[in-house]
């Protein structure tokens, strides 16, 4: 038996809020953050639209002579990582600095560095691409810069698996701690892939939605009307302390984490299989991990992306994991307003399920306005709800087949 993992503090910043309150306010009023590509001209791109982070500025976290060794996915991380740490009161001293780590993921990093440093060498030759170019790029400058930031010398880490990223960022971190290797992790994960390249790549896939007349009723999961995912950016980390550390130091507890699961697909390197195989599996080994019964769930933030087969297949794996559970079972996609965060998705949606738990109201899927048939479980569509709920359930899957789901308890001692 693991020590036990809480969670004490939560950073977000999203399409639809610039702090944690902002979003989950946003959220219940299901509010959508999606609108026209302001970060470049998209007008000769199919999908023109995204889920951007609104009215912020780096330099509220940055100093201006930092920025240029920054990508925009490090200094977002900075931001809500800021929040995070204030949210739970911990300040890093030097007796804890070493059993304190970091571990944040990232799916594709600094995509705007790697465009703008690959138009220097084209119009400049090799001597124009900055000396920063490589650090402000790699994923794991994220968690290297929350490091330094916080003098934490404990584990420094990052995941890089696609959309699963930061959820495996934060189980591993829980796992860190259980197993007695720290006793604080910063994890979560961030994503700023909305580019030429990124929303380029992912268009030519045929990945995203092209509903550019109307932006915020574009992201629709289980719609029968949906033609895709839209892409998003920002970041989401939570504070986890073992808990009697956070005990001895008089940490507010907002949620425990006692779930977490793995699994791949093994199938296709961007399908899932049509049966729900790894995501079933994935539900399976939480519910596994955590030692409770599929029917003691009271909730499920859904992968949800709004792809027609993704849909499909987290349907069925629901199904296949819960039994006639399933249909008893509140599951929404916040991804219907926020969009999708990509490899910072799933630490967004872990941060909004612990608030689920906390405020015991269930987020909204918008825009669910006529289900696919074969997409008929309880999604919470249009309106938030109030709920009792003990256990929820944060779904992520990723390209290449890879499965991650946390599992948290409400905190009510």
């Amino acid at each position: 038996m693991g020590r036990r993992v809480v969670v004490t503090g939560i950073g977000l910043i999203c399409g639809v809020g610039n702090t944690t309150e902002e979003v989950w306010k946003s959220l219940l009023a299901g509010k959508s953050g999606v609108a026209r590509i302001s970060q470049f001209d998209p007008s000769q791109f199919a999908c023109q639209i995204a889920a951007e982070v609104k009215n912020f500025d780096p330099l509220d976290f940055v100093e201006k002579k930092e920025l240029k060794k920054m990508g925009r996915f490090i200094y977002l991380a900075l931001a809500a990582t800021d929040e995070a740490m204030k949210s739970s009161g911990l300040t890093v001293t030097d007796d804890i600095a070493d059993r304190t780590g970091v571990h944040i993921g990232s799916g594709i990093g600094g995509f705007d560095v790697i465009e703008r440093e690959h138009s220097n060498l084209l119009n400049g030759g090799p001597r124009k691409i900055s000396p920063f170019f490589i650090p402000a790029a790699i994923v794991n400058l994220a968690a290297g810069h929350v490091s330094i930031r916080y003098h934490a010398k404990g584990p420094n880490e990052a995941t890089c698996t696609a959309c699963t990223s930061s959820a495996h960022s934060i189980g591993d971190a829980f796992k860190i701690i259980a197993r007695g290797d720290a006793d604080v992790m910063i994890a979560g994960g961030t994503e700023a892939a909305i580019t030429p390249m990124g929303v380029g790549g992912f268009a030519a896939m045929r990945a995203l939605s092209t509903r550019n007349d109307a932006p915020e009723r574009a992201s629709r999961p289980w719609d029968s009307q949906r033609d895709g995912f839209v892409i998003g950016e920002g970041a989401g980390i939570l504070i986890l302390e073992e808990l009697e550390f956070a005990r001895s130091r008089g940490a507010k507890i907002l949620a425990e984490i006692v779930g977490y699961g793995m699994s791949g697909d093994a199938h296709h390197i961007t399908q899932p299989a049509e049966n729900g195989d790894g995501a079933y599996r994935v539900m399976l080994n939480t519910l596994k991990d955590a030692k409770i019964q599929a029917s003691d769930v009271g909730y499920i933030n859904a992968h949800g992306t709004s792809t027609e087969i993704g849909d499909k297949m987290e349907t069925i794996a629901i199904k296949r994991a819960f039994g006639e559970q399933a249909y008893k079972l509140p599951v929404s996609s916040t991804k219907s307003m926020t969009g999708h965060l990509l490899g910072g998705a799933g630490g967004l949606e872990a941060g909004i399920t612990v608030l689920a738990l906390r405020d015991q109201m269930l987020p909204p899927t918008v825009n669910l306005e006529n289900p696919d048939p074969e997409c008929d479980l309880d999604y919470v569509p249009q309106h938030s709800r109030k709920a009792k709920i003990e256990y929820a359930m944060s779904n992520s899957f990723g390209f290449g087949g890879t499965n991650g789901a946390l599992l948290f308890h409400r905190w009510n001692q």
